[in-house]
């Protein structure tokens, strides 16, 4: 099912501020080098055992579960589990890199705006129709508004 650019444009909009309180978190909850889970377990003074006993499973799969949220292959329900057995909860986002998402589809539709005119601007210059810097600018805005209104950015 295809998201309309309306639907997906107030999404944005309500997703964006959000967002942006958790930009400062990327670095603040980067996950310890021993992996969240070891760390809870060993500040709470847990063993694997412990930790396992918990959970219904075996120290050893405690230990695998530890190395593979290290190696970053852990699935999301046996870290709840973990997590829940200590009495935690596990919080869950993807937070963009750029400053929004409205900032990363109107990078998008640069790219596919400018990949549509420098072929055009290519051909006014060989028949000394060039248009000045101010101008392009414009066109360009103009043709970024069309890329985000009307077509799929993604393809």
């Amino acid at each position: 099912m295809k998201t309309s650019r309306k639907t997906a444009a107030a999404t944005r909009k309500h997703l964006d501020p959000r967002l942006a309180e958790l930009r400062s978190l990327r670095t603040i909850m980067a996950r310890p080098n021993q992996g969240w889970i070891r760390s809870i377990r060993q500040a709470l003074g847990m063993t694997a055992a412990d930790l396992g006993r918990r959970m219904g499973i075996t120290q050893v799969s405690v230990s695998r579960m530890e190395a593979s949220e290290i190696g970053g292959s852990i699935q999301l329900d046996s870290l709840q589990r973990a997590a829940a057995a200590m009495n935690c909860t596990v919080v869950y986002a993807l937070v963009p890199n750029p400053p929004s998402l409205q900032s990363i589809v109107e990078e998008q539709a640069r790219r596919v705006a400018l990949k549509h005119l420098v072929p055009i601007e290519h051909t006014m210059l060989l028949e000394n129709q060039a248009i000045d810097g101010v101008a392009r600018k414009e066109v360009l805005e103009r043709h970024i508004q069309m890329e985000m209104e009307g077509r799929d950015l993604w393809k």
